[in-house]
Order: structure tokens, then sequence, then C-alpha cells
């Protein structure tokens, strides 16, 4: 996500960041922040607004004449960023006691019965006890999909018979059926949706809120849809008062301008944010680490969370202990890149590591850099070592590494390499064993730079050869005969 957004401002502001700074060149730069939000979709109004705020900032004496004034330019657009999408209240003040009612809607299409299964299941983890309400009563297959998702997710879903039904007497049926069981004390609603905003919708919807007073009613949106989620925002929000919005899709190829000025313009904060298709793909919504994202900066707190759930503690426990004693094989490797793989593509991890958004960018425009492929052909290649190969990989001598380039279907000199690579690695890891947070962060960015981390590096498709000679005699016979042809024709033509 922001893909084109973060490219256009690391431009404009890295020309500030390389050499003199005068009022022209600050003024040109703003001028391409201006054309990079437009482009983003975000609402004219705010980039008005928002351009006016960092001119003025930018423009004051203290940048100016201070040491490092494009440090300082590229603090504030980073931080009127973050005041453009926050604060956020990411609470949604649950009742102590009695039934707490969440009250979801928007418009066909936004992915909102989907999160409400995703927000059920987050709730769940927060220790509550959630039910789901199948109140959509206009889309067909909306009932049976929330009975599918809330499967999934393990929580009960109250459905009634769409037919001679409406959605206000469902909701409140619901509500009574949860108040009856000590199995429940929160209630999601999921209300019927249109494939527009309309007088008959906002009514119905109006008579829901109003009947049954939920504690937050929050509005699903699809980023994809730029400013038209804007716009059904607002709408929804003059005539329900939301209390926030779950942006969804911003996963997908979206170009931002819904995030940035969802808040402006309603006053409604972005919640949470939908970033993938699986149930468990919801995020709290946090401004100051997305303007960081934007901006190119990482995200490493968010990586650090994600990993902190994701990841099998006692393993990775037992894996520190084994690299401090230097006892790190190719089958611990092969267990973290396993772990490793559930935080998302390598593309995107490596934007949210400090330092290692411009690789990552490098990589996708570069053929045959893709990191994920590169770490299903590690897989491979370890998948088709024997246990005391992988236990120890200096038994691998070419004969093995014939054997292993066969099982896996690649070259015995990629092999050759994925073992010297290991044996540099595991070096280095052993150091980061007693490392704090920041020193391991630097000695990731030296490891990219080993190549472990870089597919382009030593891993490569062609076969490696040595200085004795190509495999391929005949070949490079024939490239000879045709250099010294081609040398007679140069001769002739001199005489």
């Amino acid at each position: 996500m922001f893909e084109s957004i973060t490219k256009s401002l690391g431009s404009a502001l890295g020309n500030l960041q390389r050499g003199r700074i005068n009022e022209a060149n600050i003024q040109e730069a703003i001028q391409e922040i201006k054309q990079a939000l437009l482009e983003a979709d975000v609402s004219y109004d705010v980039v008005d607004e928002f351009i006016k705020t960092v001119t003025q900032q930018s423009l004051g004496e203290k940048v100016l004449k201070s040491l490092k004034p494009g440090e300082q330019i590229v603090g504030i657009v980073h931080q009127e960023l973050i005041n453009l999408m926050g604060p956020v209240d990411h609470s949604l003040h649950m009742r102590k006691s009695g039934i707490s009612i969440i009250m979801m809607c928007g418009l066909q299409g936004s992915g909102k019965t989907t999160t409400c299964a995703k927000l059920a299941k987050m709730l769940l983890a927060e220790g509550r006890k959630p039910m789901l309400v199948a109140a959509d009563l206009q889309r067909p297959g909306a009932i049976e999909q929330l009975k599918t998702v809330g499967a999934q997710v393990g929580v009960p879903v109250h459905a009634e018979d769409p037919k001679g039904n409406n959605p206000v007497k469902v909701c409140q049926n619901g509500v009574a059926a949860a108040k009856k069981t000590s199995t429940v004390d929160t209630v999601i609603l999921d209300t019927a949706g249109r494939l527009h905003v309309d007088a008959e919708l906002m009514k119905e919807l109006a008579l829901i809120d109003r009947k049954l007073s939920p504690d937050q009613v929050l509005l699903v949106t699809d980023a994809m849809t730029g400013q038209d989620a804007v716009r059904s925002a607002k709408a929804f929000n003059e005539a329900l008062e939301l209390d926030g919005a779950i942006l969804t899709k911003l996963d997908g190829d979206t170009r931002g301008g819904a995030a940035l000025s969802v808040k402006q313009v309603t006053g409604v904060p972005i919640k949470f944010i939908g970033v993938g298709e699986q149930l468990d793909k919801l995020e709290l919504f946090h401004p100051d680490r997305m303007a960081s994202r934007i901006l190119g900066m990482g995200d490493i707190v968010s990586l650090v969370e994600k990993a902190q759930l994701q990841f099998d503690a006692e393993e990775m426990e037992k894996q520190q202990e084994r690299m401090a004693k230097g006892k790190f094989t190719l089958d611990d490797f092969h267990k973290q890149m396993k772990q490793i793989k559930k935080l998302g593509s390598m593309g995107e991890i490596m934007k949210m590591i400090p330092g290692m958004g411009g690789m990552a960018e490098m990589m996708a425009q570069t053929d045959g850099m893709n990191p994920d492929k590169e770490i299903g052909r590690m897989e491979a290649m370890i998948s088709s070592m024997t246990p005391q190969e992988r236990q120890n990989p200096n038994l691998i001598d070419r004969s093995r590494r014939n054997r292993i380039a066969r099982g896996c279907g690649s070259e015995p000199g990629a092999v050759g390499n994925l073992v010297k690579q290991f044996n540099d690695m595991a070096g280095m890891m052993q150091k980061m064993a007693g490392m704090g947070v920041r020193d391991k962060m630097r000695a990731v960015q030296e490891l990219s730079k080993m190549g472990m981390a870089d597919p382009g590096g030593r891993i490569t498709d062609k076969k490696l050869r040595s200085k004795r000679g190509p495999a391929d005699e005949k070949k490079m016979q024939q490239i000879k005969k045709d250099k010294r042809k081609q040398a007679r024709k140069s001769r002739k033509k001199n005489r």
C-alpha cells in the first residue's frame, strides 16, 4: 500500500536533503508534495490545508538557519501527516457488566461481513465473548456468509429467516438472545448495505441506532474506492454519528487518499485497518506508524508486535540459546524461515525495517530478484538434505551437493553458496544472541549486505562455474569460432 505516494514524497523530500536549502527549492519540493497527495486521491481541501501548514513551518527562520534544514522539513511533513490522521482512541468502550452492542455499517462490497468476524476474533483474543447478528436481509448469501465466518472464528451467530422479517426486529431478537445466556457479553450487528448511499438505507440504520442504542457505531469502508470512501463516510456520519471507521483492503493497490482524508473530512478517527483477507488480518490504526511508512521510514514497532503474536516464543528462546552456544544449524534456520513467512511477504517485511525500504524497492524493479521465491528455493534445498547434513553442513562435499541439487531441482553451485552463506550468517547470529534490540537491527542490516537477505547476492538461477572452464565445450568452441570469423572480416576491411 501507498507505494506511489511513498515514492513521490521520497523524491520530493530527498532533493531537500541534498545540497543547499533556500526558499525557492523548498517551494518547489512543497509543490511536488502537493502533487503527490492529489495523485494519491487525498481530498483537495485536506491537501490545501496541509500544504499551507507545511509551507508556513518550513519557511520559518528556525528551519532555514538550522544545521540540517532538509531533515527538519522531513520532520515537519511527518508530524503533519500524524496530525492529519490522528489522534485515535482505539477503545470500544465496552460495558463492565451487561451486553455491549457494536453496530457495523457500510456499503456493499466494502468487506463489512468479513470485518465483523475479524473484529469478533480480535475481541475473543482480548477475553470478550462476542456474538454476531445477521441483520443484512438485503444481500443474497449475506446470512450464510456470516454463519460461515462466525464458525471459522468460533463465535455464535444469531440468524433468522429474511422472509417477512425486518432488520430492527432481528437485531432486537439477537440482543435478547444474548442476554439470556452467560456465554455472550458483546453483540456485533452486521447491518445491511447498498451499492450506494440512499435515503432508505439511512432510514433503516437510523431506526436500528435509535431502537438499540449501540455503544459503538463503526463504519466499514473500502480504501480502494478513494474519495468515494470519504464521501460515504461523511454521509454515514451525518446520519448516525459514527464513533469510528475501519478501512479495509489496505493491502491492495490503494493510493492511500482515504486513509489521509477520512479523519480530517468527517472528524471520525480510523480505529482499525484490514490488511488481508484472512480473519486475523485486522490491526489497530496508528497514525504515527502509518506516517513513517508513507515516508519510507519503516515501521519496526508494528513488525515487532506482529512477530510477538505470530512467533512461537518457546521455540525462539530455544533457538537463541543454541545461537549463543554456537550450535545454530540448518534445521534451526529452516524453522526461522517458516516463522518469518507468517509475517507476510519479504518485500513488505523489508519495508517495515528502517533503512531497508530502498532495497525492497530495488528488488521489486529488478528481474529475477524475488525474495519470497528465494526463500522457497532455500527451503527446497534444505529439505533435500539428510538430517546429518542439516546438523553439520560441513559434511556436504561435491557428490552430496550434486545429490541435493537433483533432489530440489537446483544447481550444485547454488547449494554450495547456501552452505557458505549459512556459515557466514551463523557466525553473525552467534554475536547477535547477546545484543539489545537496536544492535540487533544494525546486525540485520549487516546480514542483508552479506547476501542472505539479498536474493541477488549469491544464490542465483545460473550455474556458477569455476575458473577451470565451462561445462558446455561445444558452445564455447562455436563462440570462439564466430569471434575469429568476425576478426578476419574486420582485417579484410582495413586492407
